[in-house]
């Protein structure tokens, strides 16, 4: 699946974009990104929300896809 982060997850991260195998579930998708960016990225990441194809990930026993795009969203400031 195609990762896209934005923001304070795409500094954390070190890079905007990456790919990941799956299919996989939330949980075990946040746990392939935090072994693949750290625990700075893993800070980051409990904070942010999840969209698979922009729809928000709600569930961690939820599934993504593997031809998902998930993007990984900071909150944002503003309204």
């Amino acid at each position: 699946m195609r990762i896209r982060y934005f923001a304070g997850a795409a500094e954390a991260a070190g890079l905007e974009e990456s790919t990941v195998e799956g299919p996989l579930g939330v949980a075990e998708l946040r746990e392939a990104l935090i072994s693949a960016h750290g625990p700075e990225f893993a800070r980051v990441l409990g904070r942010c929300s999840l969209l698979a194809d922009g729809v928000r990930l709600g569930t961690d026993d939820a599934q993504v896809p593997d031809a998902a795009t998930v993007d990984v969203l900071p909150p944002f400031a503003g309204g």
